[in-house]
């Protein structure tokens, strides 16, 4: 009989997480049954939506939610033999026995040379979700300038180079030096580290003066409202998070952006990438061409041992990591 260590949500977050806010348990699990497997955590994902969604999906006592890369180690489910990597939708926990309505296999063809961890980084959630946000909600085309914060982050990072793929001009905001010089090595026209300049209204006019027709939105809160009055007219506003809200216990107030969603005719759209799912094969296989071409780059933010998810939880949370970060179990 195996056993999994998951961690639980022992207190909702009261603003940012603490580490008295998780617990680390054991679990009994019984043997697959005719149609299950035993799945074993390779690499699990810790990802900002978390934050917000453990406040709306989820009770204390569940197990924290969240995707992971696992092998399967056991198996009465002939879709899922053993030996084969998916996607699992199972939280953090080392082992599963899933019925395999959760799991998504790794492409069969997946290219030996890109590691298996990218499913759950830029060849997975945060990659799609930078790629429907530019092609879906932008339709950004060649020519067009994008702005994007958050910009080193497994999302931003991703969109601004699929941006750059489609001859479009990308200006990126981030939280430190170190994160600017990766943006500049993955081509970026202009970067800037949002916590040093002396006005952020200036150093978007600077990067751009003739304003942003594309932005896509990973912060909310202030920066947004500075952003958005320099979108050009029949601008378009890819709303994939708000980072800068996550941990507020006061919600944030104004100022509001009404007259210049009017006067410039501006489209802002909220969106999830599991509105596209029906086109995921095709882009997965676009993004991994790209990727084996040279032509998108990713890093990943490890942290080595499953008891370290909260800490490396929290620590993307403060923006420690540059890309993706993840846990190795």
């Amino acid at each position: 009989m195996a056993q999994a260590k998951t961690w639980i949500l022992k207190k909702h977050f009261e603003g940012f997480p603490k580490d008295s806010d998780f617990e680390l348990k054991l679990e009994q699990l019984s043997e697959p049954k005719d149609g299950e497997v035993l799945l074993e955590a390779l690499f699990l994902s810790v990802d900002p939506y978390m934050r917000p969604y453990s406040s709306v999906s989820m009770q204390e006592g569940d197990v924290m939610i969240g995707t992971q890369v696992a092998k399967v180690i056991k198996s009465n489910n002939p879709s899922f033999p053993v030996g084969c990597h998916v996607v699992a939708q199972c939280g953090w926990r080392t082992h599963t026995v899933s019925d395999g309505s959760d799991l998504t296999k790794i492409l069969d063809d997946w290219p030996q040379d890109v590691p298996l961890s990218h499913a759950v980084g830029a060849m997975g959630m945060p990659g799609l979700t930078a790629l429907y946000g530019l092609e879906e909600v932008c339709t950004i085309k060649s020519g067009e300038t994008l702005l994007v914060n958050a910009a080193a982050g497994a999302v931003g990072s991703v969109a601004g180079q699929i941006a750059k793929l489609k001859g479009c001009k990308v200006v990126g905001s981030a939280g430190s030096d170190n994160k600017v010089a990766y943006l500049k090595e993955l081509g970026f026209d202009e970067a800037f580290n949002y916590k040093t300049v002396p006005s952020l209204e200036e150093a978007l006019k600077k990067a751009s003066p003739e304003g942003y027709d594309c932005y896509f939105e990973n912060v909310g809160g202030p920066f947004s409202s500075v952003a958005i009055p320099q979108m050009k007219s029949f601008g378009r506003i890819a709303v994939c998070g708000g980072i800068s809200l996550y941990n507020d216990t006061t919600p944030q107030t104004g100022p509001y952006i009404h007259m210049h969603m009017i006067f410039n005719q501006l489209k802002m759209e909220g969106f999830l990438m599991t509105r596209w799912a029906h086109k995921n094969e095709e882009s997965l296989k676009r993004m991994l061409t790209w990727m084996q071409e040279g032509k998108l780059k990713c890093k990943e933010h490890v942290t080595v041992g499953f008891e370290n998810m909260p800490a490396a939880f929290m620590g993307m949370l403060q923006g420690e990591n540059i890309g993706k970060a993840i846990v190795k179990v």
